[in-house]
């Protein structure tokens, strides 16, 4: 099974993920994740990466690319993978349809779908351990200063910030929302309703998957 969730900042795409990783037995490559690491290790890619992230950008195709390509060559894809935040631009998608060859036609594609200002109050309300990367949530509890499972310190991103959330969301309108038309055309794209319960929008997507 190869796997593509589609979805704007705050959708839900890393939570299903995960569950359809375990559930299916093949991994969730984040790039949202890979780049964090990056970050704080204060890698250079990290570096360049934090700067392009505090201001609500899109990290360059050329370095996702080469990232996701590294990735995809490990022995654990072999069964299969889910990809959780790419592709992110239609050069992306091309990318990585000339990296897989003749197997890309295997691939489905599911866009988890939201309502801006959900999507908005959903993610200004996240709040993340700088050590282990634990969520907390605003809108659900006390957020803690330091994190219930490893101790580390509890914040807010930058790029959680409900301004730079709104540049995020205007930057995937501008680049990411094309996706869409390009996977319609292609007759692969499914869509699930991305503000029903998490355990709802789990069972649709395994239901597109047949």
């Amino acid at each position: 099974m190869r796997l593509i969730l589609l979805g704007a900042p705050g959708a839900g795409k890393g939570t299903q993920a995960k569950r359809l990783s375990a559930e299916l037995g093949i991994p969730q490559i984040s790039t949202g994740d890979m780049l964090r690491d990056n970050i704080r290790r204060g890698t250079e890619l990290g570096l360049v990466v934090k700067h392009v992230l505090d201001r609500g950008e899109l990290v360059p195709d050329e370095l996702i690319l080469e990232m996701i390509d590294a990735r995809l060559a490990e022995p654990d894809c072999g069964a299969g993978f889910i990809l959780d935040g790419f592709p992110r631009t239609v050069a992306q998608a091309e990318g990585l349809e000339r990296h897989l060859g003749k197997s890309d036609a295997t691939v489905s594609v599911v866009a988890i779908e939201t309502a801006t200002e959900a999507l908005v109050q959903r993610l200004s309300a996240r709040y993340t351990c700088s050590h282990c990367g634990a969520d907390y949530n605003a809108q659900r509890e006390a957020v803690p200063a330091h994190c219930r499972k490893c101790g580390g310190a509890v914040s807010q991103r930058e790029d959680d910030r409900a301004e730079t959330v709104r540049r995020r969301l205007l930057v995937y309108a501008e680049q990411t929302a094309p996706l869409i038309r390009h996977y319609e055309e292609q007759g692969r794209l499914r869509r699930v309703d991305g503000l029903a319960p998490v355990e709802e929008v789990f069972r649709a997507i395994l239901a597109t998957l047949g």
